[in-house]
C-alpha cells in the first residue's frame, strides 16, 4: 500500500488561470468517463475482454484525474461541469455510434435539463 501513497497527483503550472484548469479537468473527466461507458457497452454486448480492461483502466485514470483536479478547483464546480459535458457526449455517441434517436419531447427535456445545469455551474453564486 505504500506504493499507492506515493502515487503523485497531477500538477499544473501556477501561471495557469483557475478557470482553465477547471475546464481542462472537466473535459478530461468527461472524456475518460465517456470512453469507459463505451467500453462497458462493448463489453456488455460483445463480451470483449479488451473492452473490459480498457474500461477499468479508464475509470482508474478518471479517479486519479478527479483527485488531482480537486487540488485546484471546487468539488461542486468540477463535478457539475464533468456531468454536463458527459451528458452531451453520451447523447452524441449514442446518436452517431449506436444509432439511437430521441423523440422531440425528450430532446426538449434534455436541453432544459442541460440549461439548468449550466446555470448552476456558470450562474451567479450567493454571497
Amino acid at each position: 500500500m505504500s506504493a499507492l501513497r506515493s502515487l503523485p497527483l497531477l500538477s499544473v503550472p501556477d501561471s495557469w488561470p483557475l478557470p482553465v484548469v477547471a475546464a481542462l479537468a472537466m473535459a478530461a473527466l468527461a472524456g475518460l468517463d465517456l470512453l469507459g461507458a463505451v467500453a462497458a457497452k462493448e463489453w456488455a454486448e460483445r463480451g470483449s475482454v479488451v473492452a473490459l480492461a480498457g474500461g477499468v483502466a479508464c475509470f482508474v485514470v478518471l479517479f486519479w484525474v478527479y483527485a488531482s483536479s480537486l487540488r485546484y478547483a471546487e468539488l461542486a464546480v468540477v463535478t457539475m461541469g464533468w456531468i454536463v459535458l458527459l451528458q452531451i457526449g453520451i447523447l452524441v455517441v449514442d446518436r452517431l455510434h449506436f444509432g439511437t434517436t430521441l423523440p422531440t419531447g425528450k430532446l426538449v427535456a434534455v436541453v432544459i435539463a442541460l440549461a439548468a445545469q449550466a446555470y448552476l455551474l456558470l450562474g451567479p453564486s450567493g454571497s
